[in-house]
């Protein structure tokens, strides 16, 4: 598999694209003027304590106040084939009001960024990562990222780790837990033991600084987007990793030489004269992650529509009329579809409750082939997913963990035409909904005259296709009405004034 890396870095904004085989599977951006903040550690104070929800909420120095449930606070361990943050399970009946009160002061990580009106999502359990392994204070084991599928390889290293862990607590470190990402895959024990150190010294830096730091202010932040994609993305299948900026190379060399020197060749500054990003259309192919609809090499489609409750995505034939018989023809759709869901996925970085709705199929055969392609075609994304059997209505559910927001709403805001509702009530609507007015208008208040002010299409329909209905309108009222079109106007906003 040919992997590539490709970092712009402009003035106030980074992104790093991940390619495979030329085609874009992530894309990562990061401004200046709202930086991800999934990792990063706070010295928060509770503010209000919810014992209905088994929540309290945090002050931590952003505009709102950030989320703590109690799973979040006394949690089980990290599931060791997790390669991301530790999974979180509420622990009984446990009453959040004997482990926090108003006014206590916390370290915690943020584990979602804020997503919408919903603010961070924390967690008392802090998780530092480094290139081969994530320490964690409060852990007690170590697991094995579920990517190295080597039954050798894991047990070789979780033994070292292991070791490692217990020289280091008899020689005066901190105890705790460990997860082996997959990026150690074949790592020596020099390797593991430096990272083990360099944690152990990051996690002594955080102890002091939130002992030092007042509440509602950062104790710790993540890496840069350029050092941190090469901390999590950039492992033997990666043959380059190209950046644009001369600024950025150097930081990403120094880095690379520092705890990964055996990478350092494949990091290379781009100097043509062509933007970086134009290269295998990546630019392109972001407008169309924009899209609703998204075309198929088939000849059919597939349409992404994004809610607050939940995602869907509709898969047609469109223009595929297959060459054998209608069964074999959606199959291939389906399948199709399957491999195009999968990266769409990644690449807008759609989370929470998805349901797809492929075309029906009437073999049993067909449906389990066409799982089981879904849940391959979802293998190599870093994001936890979990897929349902099929509906009794033939829908395919799943869901996808969501730690920052999508591309859409990153770049994207609420039309202030419709207001994100993707449409516009018509003219016609309007111009009825202007009769009503101007009827009530006409009983409640004497005057000279009524105005109406509206879109001048709504104008237009009015003059053109209901100029009888504003005659007898007028008799009606027993007052003129006059008409008048406001540019700055929505089509779907008017007023109705006495004169």
């Amino acid at each position: 598999m040919n992997i590539e890396i490709l970092v712009n870095a402009a003035p106030r904004e980074t992104r790093a694209a991940l390619l495979e085989n030329g085609a874009l599977q992530e894309l990562f951006i990061e401004r200046a003027s709202r930086r991800g903040l999934v990792s990063n550690l706070y010295k928060g104070r509770v503010s209000r304590v919810l014992p209905g929800m088994q929540a309290a909420f945090l002050e931590i120095g952003l505009a709102r106040t950030a989320f703590l449930h109690v799973a979040d606070i006394l949690g089980p361990p990290p599931d060791p084939g997790n390669d991301a943050h530790e999974q979180r399970e509420a622990p009984g009946e446990t009453d959040i009001r004997t482990l926090v009160r108003e006014g206590d002061e916390l370290l915690v990580q943020v584990v979602k960024d804020p997503l919408g009106t919903k603010g961070a999502r924390l967690s008392t359990h802090v998780s530092l990562p480094s290139r081969y392994l994530v320490f964690m204070p409060r852990g007690a084991r170590v697991g094995v990222s579920s990517r190295i599928e080597s039954e050798t390889e894991r047990n070789r290293l979780r033994e070292l780790v292991a070791t490692l862990a217990e020289q280091g607590v008899a020689n005066g470190g901190t105890k705790g837990g460990y997860i082996v990402r997959t990026a150690a895959m074949g790592a020596p024990l020099e390797a593991l033991h430096a990272d083990m150190l360099f944690l152990q010294r990051l996690w002594a830096h955080v102890r002091e600084r939130s002992l030092q730091t007042g509440a509602g202010n950062l104790v710790h932040e993540d890496l840069p987007l350029s050092t941190r994609v090469l901390r999590d993305e950039l492992r033997t299948e990666v043959r380059r990793v190209l950046v644009d900026s001369p600024e950025e190379y150097a930081r990403m060399m120094e880095f690379t030489r520092s705890f990964m020197p055996d990478y350092a060749d494949r990091i290379e500054l781009y100097q043509a004269s062509r933007p970086i990003f134009d290269l295998h259309g990546i630019e392109d192919e972001i407008n169309r992650a924009l899209e609703a609809r998204v075309p198929l090499k088939s000849g059919g489609h597939i349409v992404i529509q994004q809610t607050e409750a939940m995602t869907t995505v509709d898969v047609n034939t469109g223009g595929y009329v297959g060459h054998r018989n209608l069964e074999e023809t959606i199959f291939r759709t389906n399948l199709e579809a399957a491999v195009t869901i999968a990266r769409q996925l990644r690449v807008r970085n759609l989370g929470g409750i998805i349901v797809l709705d492929f075309i029906d199929m009437q073999d049993a055969d067909h449906r389990q082939a066409l799982l089981d392609a879904l849940q391959a075609a979802l293998a190599e994304d870093r994001a936890q997913t979990h897929i349902a059997s099929v509906s009794p209505l033939g829908l395919v559910e799943m869901t996808r963990k969501r730690t920052r927001e999508s591309l859409e709403h990153l770049l994207c805001s609420a039309c202030p035409a419709c207001q994100g509702r993707g449409f516009l009530r018509t003219p016609e609507t309007v111009s009825h909904e202007i009769f009503r007015e101007l009827m009530r208008q006409s009983r409640q208040f004497n005057s000279d005259e009524l105005v109406v002010l509206a879109h001048q299409d709504v104008v237009s329909w009015l003059q053109e296709e209901e100029s009888t209905v504003l005659a007898e309108l007028e008799t009606q009222v027993g007052r003129p009405i006059r008409l008048q079109a406001e540019p700055l106007y929505g089509i779907d906003q008017y007023d109705v004034v006495l004169a």
